[in-house]
């Protein structure tokens, strides 16, 4: 089932996730002007424990009167191991839940921690009379507990969209010895996140949710970027998070397809449709070209057209049947 085409509707683009944080009001109105998909605006690391206060009101602020057109608009609470999580959702979420998409929900452990958030969430919708359950969650995997419990967490409420790995909280949760976010730790032959991002997607994809990389903290480093972004985006990630402009962009294009590939797609949807119709004879496979193409082409290009589709790409080409 493709994630963009087949799955639920709240599946949106995430190929680049701008973090912003809550407390300085000067970056929660630039972020408004990249073309960032989603935005995420942080209570969590991004801010001082003096500053998650007003961190909380800045956002709702930002929430109700900033312009926001066409980008994700989600809010990074503090993890249920502090004191701060309840107030950040209640103060967000009564004071701008009509403007906000998601919740993320940093260093989850088990499934358990985000029904606690889908239960308050539930109850501020109720008490403010917003839509209940339009409020997405986004789960972040920090530490080893998560990974070994991601396919509970992954499925643990429908208001799941997404998964996250949190690269740095990881690291450490490890004893990994590195301390360049994102980039291989030295002497190890391999490749040392492989086994993590799969497990991560593997569950995303279990339950038709999204999966999303964590940062690349050398901002100034985009070649850096591309780098370990292109990894995630060749194992299927739909996005990865991004904490500069420069990176925005360079995201945006490693996470869109192809043109080629792109126009491609679109041609064996079209084809496929045609072929399988009985203005075009009703078979079960068919050529396109020199290329065979059958239901398992149709649901590899939807994927392809899906994620096309969503990052505003235009097709090139039309399919034309052939003449009788």
């Amino acid at each position: 089932m493709s994630a963009f085409t087949d799955g639920p509707a709240r599946l949106r683009p995430r190929r680049s996730c701008l973090a912003v944080p809550g407390s300085n009001p000067r970056f929660l109105e630039k972020a408004q002007g990249l073309p960032a998909d989603q935005v995420f605006l942080d209570l969590e690391d991004a801010c001082a424990p003096l500053a998650k206060e007003g961190a909380r009101h800045n956002i709702v602020d930002a929430l109700n009167t900033g312009d926001w057109s066409g980008k994700t608009r989600v809010v990074r609470v503090n993890d249920w191991t502090t004191h701060w999580t309840y107030r950040d959702v209640i103060t967000v979420v009564e004071g701008a839940g009509a403007n906000l998409d998601c919740v993320m929900l940093p260093k989850v452990q088990d499934a358990g921690q985000i029904h606690t958030l889908d239960t308050l969430l539930t109850q501020i919708e109720k008490s403010m009379g917003y839509e209940v359950g339009r409020i997405g969650i986004e789960a972040q995997i920090e530490n080893a507990r998560g990974l070994v419990n991601v396919d509970a967490i992954a499925g643990a409420s429908p208001r799941m969209e997404t998964v996250v790995f949190g690269p740095a909280d990881f690291m450490a949760s490890l004893n990994m010895r590195s301390l360049v976010v994102g980039e291989q730790p030295p002497g190890y032959p391999a490749d040392a996140y492989h086994y993590i991002l799969m497990r991560i997607l593997m569950a995303a994809r279990t339950h038709d949710i999204q999966a999303v990389d964590g940062p690349y903290l050398q901002v100034r480093n985009v070649e850096g970027f591309r780098e370990v972004a292109r990894r995630a985006a060749a194992l299927g990630f739909d996005g990865k998070w991004v904490l500069h402009p420069d990176q925005v962009e360079a995201s945006n294009e490693i996470f869109s397809p192809f043109q080629e590939d792109y126009d491609h797609a679109e041609l064996i949807l079209d084809a496929y449709a045609y072929f399988t119709s009985e203005q075009g004879g009703g078979k079960g496979s068919a050529m396109l070209g020199d290329e065979m193409i059958d239901e398992a082409s149709r649901k590899m290009a939807l994927v392809i057209a899906g994620k096309g589709r969503a990052a505003g790409m235009r097709r090139t080409s039309a399919f034309e049947p052939p003449q009788t």
